[in-house]
């Protein structure tokens, strides 16, 4: 287990850095910050000097050098628009984004790991039905459509829920509701298919031969062979659910990372974008690497094998 883990470590550090150099080039592809920290009737040498004090006049291999020796200290850089760290800029926003991520991943599981069971079971029968027709529309439908149906729902016509806003659990239903429904549909689908297939298996058969109660054949055979792929598509929304939540943190004011990323792209503010860009980045790799080490105390033949 101790050499998988390093093996896991290392490959995630790896990621980091390649991810890294990935940022870092992305992001001044963007354009001059100049054009926009200057106003319009600067002159060419005015923005030559803006970009020395900068450090962009410098080769990119340089700069690459001094970003990548100052992130080893963790320093990303200063906002080039209000001079705070680019840190203290984006924190703050860190937890509201996590705990909406979390919250509409949370509920996708609540929601869709019992119900692709239940359809699993009765792949003809009347839930299935049902939950078949919301999981089409959770596919289809973008996350802020989906926002401003249930504004217009809940808030507007029931005036049940704020329409926007941070700082209560009613802030954070709406908002939650509609990043989750495509989670929940996938996951209702991938737990539907997986567990259908393991329910057809020969020692699911055998199992219920024996006289094994059904409860014990879903939950204790069925679900424990299904657990992988459901572990590893939920792990992966986490990454993609905060990632993806722009549209609704800007539809509801939500004060999270999204709404850091279209101030900073609209502003050429690189350092506060390549902090957001590098926070996603790492809670990626953490995740993944959770999921790799869960992985291999589930199943001993995986960290056997490295």
């Amino acid at each position: 287990m101790k050499k998988y883990l390093l093996l896991r470590i290392g490959s995630a550090l790896v990621t980091l850095w390649l991810m890294s150099v990935l940022v870092f080039v992305s992001v001044r592809l963007i354009g001059d910050p100049t054009h926009l920290l200057l106003p319009p009737e600067a002159t060419a040498q005015d923005r030559e000097v803006l970009r020395e004090q900068m450090g962009l006049n410098k080769p990119v291999l340089l700069q690459y050098g001094i970003y990548a020796g100052n992130l080893l200290r963790g320093d990303v850089g200063a906002s080039f628009i209000t001079g705070q760290p680019a840190l203290e800029v984006l924190l703050p926003r860190v937890v509201p984004s996590i705990l909406l991520a979390g919250t509409a991943l949370l509920l996708s599981v609540v929601f869709g790991v019992p119900a692709g069971i239940a359809a699993a079971q009765r792949p003809r029968g009347n839930l299935a039905r049902v939950a078949d027709g919301i999981a089409a529309l959770g596919l289809a439908a973008p996350a802020f459509l989906v926002a401003l149906l249930l504004i217009r729902w809940l808030s507007v016509d029931l005036r049940w829920l704020p329409t926007n806003g941070y700082g209560s659990l009613a802030h954070l239903v709406i908002p939650a509701l509609s990043l989750s429904l495509y989670s929940t549909a996938a996951l209702y689908k991938l737990t539907q298919s997986t567990m259908a297939d393991i329910l057809r298996a020969d020692f699911i058969r055998f199992a219920r031969i024996k006289g094994i109660s059904q409860r014990a054949v879903i939950f204790k055979h069925a679900l424990k062979n299904a657990s992988l792929p459901i572990l590893t598509f939920t792990a992966s929304q986490f990454g993609l659910l905060i990632a993806g939540a722009v549209s609704v943190e800007v539809i509801f004011g939500w004060p999270g990372i999204g709404g850091a990323m279209v101030d900073a792209i609209s502003q050429f503010d690189y350092s506060v974008i390549q902090a957001v860009a590098l926070v996603v980045v790492l809670l990626f790799v953490l995740i993944n690497l959770i999921v790799d080490v869960l992985y291999g105390w589930l199943d001993p033949r995986i960290r056997l094998a490295n």
